[in-house]
């Protein structure tokens, strides 16, 4: 019987130990400044920081060891997780229980599905085609008409954000790709680093550093400063990882630069929608600083874009 794991290209490997080598860096940097400044906030929210991403980088190891079934298998069970915090959020009537329902119990379970057996044509359409027509009709069979736009924008919204665009990180593992054949792990890698490295580096040197808030409306930590350096390390962060990738140097760049930009405009917004319902953090997951969509924010927004630029240009 075929083994279900699948073992690492060596390239992930190196990847992976430096990440670990950065994180265990800054465990040991938390944990003095935790010894020397023990009622600092900006200390614990560090500290909070390296620990979620500790767990985060585990998780995806294992995940990607088990190659495609395992990452699907993950990103369907974050998808839940960031499904559930939003819909608690702006769930306000009960007669949207059937529209979240199908949400859960259908286009969530379907849409991997599509993902798993590499449907791309249903895969593609689920979501902005059928549940974008679907769901309103659902609510609207409730009987219920008040506010049945904005109820229905905000399940749509939320199916689109939690399923559909966290679902193009598995699909990244089905690109056919000439000459990278097996080795599509090592671009999931390279778009999750990358974004997740510039969002670091944001927070990183606007703490230190502080400056001009970029859109205070939405967010009261992003700073010009922090937001223009996140950028310009992730590009550079890209680039350097391009061996990795089917890019050049430039090519992972521009492709870095792209899905920096794009995460921080999903921070951004949902930074916006969170603090339209008054709320700081989507959830309380238990040792993460916030929710599992205070994790993914960025990725929602990065994902697609990086996949359909990879698919178009390179599959």
């Amino acid at each position: 019987m075929e083994s279900i794991h699948q073992a690492l290209p060596i390239q992930a490997g190196f990847v992976f130990l430096g990440i670990f080598a950065v994180l265990l860096a800054a465990t040991g940097i938390g944990a003095l400044l935790k010894k020397r400044l023990p009622d600092n906030r900006a200390v614990d929210d560090l500290n909070a920081r390296v620990s979620a991403w500790w767990i985060i980088m585990v998780v995806l190891l294992f995940a990607f060891w088990f190659h495609i079934i395992g990452t699907t298998f993950l990103f369907f069970l974050i998808s839940f997780a960031a499904l559930r915090e939003f819909m608690t959020l702006v769930y306000r009537r009960r007669s949207d229980h059937n529209a979240i329902a199908a949400c859960f119990y259908i286009l969530l379970p379907l849409q991997y599905y599509f993902v798993l057996i590499d449907w791309y044509g249903m895969f593609a359409a689920l979501i902005p085609v059928y549940a974008f027509l679907l769901l309103p009709v659902i609510a609207a069979f409730s009987g219920n008409t008040a506010c049945l736009f904005e109820r229905a924008a905000q399940i749509q919204w939320g199916a689109m954000i939690t399923i559909f665009c966290l679902s193009h990180v598995p699909a990244i593992m089905m690109l056919n790709i000439q000459d990278f054949e097996d080795l599509n792990v090592l671009l999931l890698i390279f778009m999750i680093v990358v974004v997740q490295a510039g969002e670091v580096l944001q927070y990183v040197l606007q703490t230190l550093f502080g400056g001009k808030k970029i859109m205070p409306a939405l967010s009261s930590e992003s700073t010009i400063l922090g937001t223009l350096g996140g950028f310009a390390g992730a590009t550079a962060l890209a680039a350097g990882l391009y061996r990795i990738t089917p890019f050049t140097p430039w090519e992972a760049a521009a492709i870095g630069l792209v899905i920096s930009v794009m995460g921080f405009f999903g921070t951004l917004v949902m930074a916006g929608i969170k603090r339209s319902h008054g709320v700081q953090h989507w959830g309380h997951a238990a040792r993460m600083r916030g929710g599992m969509l205070d994790r993914v924010d960025s990725i929602c927004f990065a994902a697609p874009v990086f996949f359909h630029l990879v698919r178009y240009y390179w599959a």
